[in-house]
């Protein structure tokens, strides 16, 4: 059950991603022509893979991760913090520092990480994003040999379904419906690229990445039944 797991045991998270270049016309050719056939289904007949480029950021193999936002809860008797804070940069530095906080802070069997929709993009897309700048996995992130219920994930979309497997609920919809404020006051995930390459305003995206974070945590505490986090609890550290 949710409420035997220990808040302080559990890294909640989100990550933003952009595609790996401004545009279609910066890839060499021959990712031109393998991004096309990747996409060759998602597109419409009439768009281009040119025209199909700002989704790029949605696959690991043609894009990056411009932030990742965490966070955690502290509980000191009755008084309870949940902090957040967020790594960005160069790709490869923050997955290395990422790796960082798993392996100093979360590296104990029973410490989990969580994610709206994590087991199906955040957790693989670090996961193959370090592969390809030749990180070595952090325990937590590899799942080689391990059987189902030892994979320390959890997916607040996947405790949301019940055993449904038909249907996908945004963190913004399932947010609206257990009556948590909404975290997309700003910005969504298909203006990300455009403020990161057009307006390179990266604070914006921060901002908006420790939101989801937060949202997430909140998510799993209705879901645990429990109050939600007032904004004195929150600290951005």
């Amino acid at each position: 059950m949710l409420q035997r797991i220990n808040l302080e045991h559990i890294l909640f998270l989100d990550i933003e991603t952009v595609p790996q270049h401004p545009n279609f016309e910066d890839l060499d050719e021959a990712t031109q022509l393998l991004y096309e056939q990747k996409t060759k289904y998602q597109r419409k007949e009439d768009f281009t893979a040119s025209q199909f480029y700002d989704r790029a950021g949605i696959w690991a193999e043609f894009g990056k991760i411009v932030c990742i936002s965490v966070g955690f809860f502290k509980l000191q008797g009755d008084t309870r913090t949940f902090r957040v804070t967020s790594f960005h940069g160069e790709e490869e530095d923050i997955l290395k520092e990422f790796k960082v906080l798993l392996e100093t802070h979360f590296n104990r069997p029973n410490h989990l990480l969580c994610a709206h929709n994590g087991k199906e993009f955040d957790f693989p897309y670090i996961a193959r994003r370090m592969i390809i700048h030749g990180i070595e996995l952090p325990f937590k992130l590899n799942l080689f040999g391990k059987k189902p219920w030892e994979v320390p994930h959890l997916d607040t979309l996947e405790l949301w379904k019940f055993g449904d497997y038909k249907t996908f609920t945004s963190l913004k919809l399932m947010a609206h419906v257990l009556g948590i404020p909404s975290p997309k006051d700003d910005i969504d995930g298909s203006q990300v690229r455009d403020v990161f390459y057009e307006e390179q305003d990266i604070d914006r995206i921060i901002i908006y990445c420790e939101k989801d974070t937060i949202t997430v945590a909140q998510v799993f505490l209705r879901l645990r039944n429990e109050p939600l986090l007032t904004d004195l609890e929150i600290k951005s550290v």
